[in-house]
C-alpha cells in the first residue's frame, strides 16, 4: 500500500474518530510502527493533523492554523515531555498564565481534566481548552497573526489586573546571559505574565538552551524553573544563578 492510500485511510480514522493510535494504525495498515510514525510526522508537517506522543488527533482547520500545527509537531516527543512534567506541578484550583509558543499550547491535552483557570493570550490554546474541564480568561488586544495570539498594551494591562499562581511560558533562547525574543511585543507579554505570577516556568526544549536571539529582555531572575530535556553544560551555569532545572 503507498503512502497516499495510506494516507487516506488514516485521515478518514481521525474523521470518524478524533483520534488514532499507532499500534492499532499499524495493524489496520499491516505495515510497521516505524512506517506509521513516518506516515504521522509527515501528515502533521501538512497540517493534516496534531501529532500527539502515541498517535495523532484530528485538526479542525477552521480552528487551530495549519503553520502553527506544523511548529507544534516539530520536536513532538520531546515537547510531550516537557509537559507531561509541566502538568504534574498543576493542581486543582490553579489560575496560570499561558503564553503562545508552541510547547506551551502542547500543555494543553495534559491539563484537559483539571479543574483551573487559565488566563492566555493564545488563540490555538482557546481552541484546545474550549470544552474541557478548564475554565478560560480571553487575553485581548491586537491580533498577532503570525504567533496567532494577541499583544500590545491592552494585553498587557489585561494581564496586569490578575495574579496567577503559576505562569508556563517560552522564549526563544535562554543562556546564562538571560532571556533572549525574537520580537518587543513577544518579550513585553512575557514579562507581564512573569510579573504577575507567583512561580514563572519556562517551557524549552533543547533548541533553545545556550540560544541568544535579537533581543535580550530580561535576567535569569525573572524565572523560577526552567523544563527541558536538553543536556547542555549551559545548564550548569543557570543552575548557579538560582535557577531550578528539571530534566525530561
Amino acid at each position: 500500500m503507498n503512502f497516499q492510500k495510506r494516507k487516506q485511510i488514516i485521515l478518514e480514522k481521525l474523521k470518524a474518530a478524533g483520534e488514532a493510535d499507532i499500534k492499532q494504525l499499524a495493524v489496520d495498515l499491516a505495515i510497521s510502527e516505524i512506517t506509521v510514525r513516518r506516515d504521522l510526522n509527515q501528515l502533521a508537517a501538512d497540517g493534516l493533523l496534531f501529532r500527539t506522543h502515541g498517535g495523532a488527533m484530528k485538526v479542525n482547520p477552521l480552528e487551530i492554523p495549519h503553520d502553527f500545527v506544523n511548529k507544534a509537531a516539530k520536536n513532538v516527543e520531546a515537547k510531550d515531555r516537557i509537559c507531561r512534567a509541566a502538568a504534574a506541578l498543576i493542581n486543582d484550583g490553579d489560575i496560570i498564565f499561558m503564553d503562545c509558543g508552541s510547547t506551551v499550547f502542547r500543555l494543553c491535552q495534559f491539563i484537559k481534566s483539571k479543574k483551573i483557570k487559565v488566563i492566555t493570550n493564545s488563540v490555538p490554546v482557546i481552541f484546545e481548552l474550549q470544552g474541557s474541564m478548564v475554565s478560560l480568561n480571553i487575553i485581548g488586544g491586537e491580533y498577532d497573526a503570525e504567533r496567532k495570539a494577541m499583544h500590545g498594551r491592552i494585553a498587557n494591562a489585561h494581564i496586569a489586573n490578575y495574579k496567577a499562581t503559576k505562569a508556563f511560558l517560552g522564549v526563544d533562547g535562554i543562556s546564562r546571559n538571560g532571556l533572549f525574543a525574537n520580537s518587543e511585543l513577544e518579550a513585553d507579554i512575557t514579562q507581564a505574565f512573569a510579573n504577575h505570577s507567583a512561580a514563572t516556568y519556562l517551557l524549552c526544549d533543547e533548541s533553545k538552551i545556550g540560544k541568544e536571539t535579537y533581543l535580550k529582555f530580561g535576567d535569569l531572575k525573572m524565572i523560577d524553573t526552567v523544563i527541558t530535556n536538553s543536556q547542555s553544560d549551559e545548564l550548569g551555569f543557570i543552575k548557579e544563578l538560582d535557577v531550578k532545572v528539571i530534566e525530561v
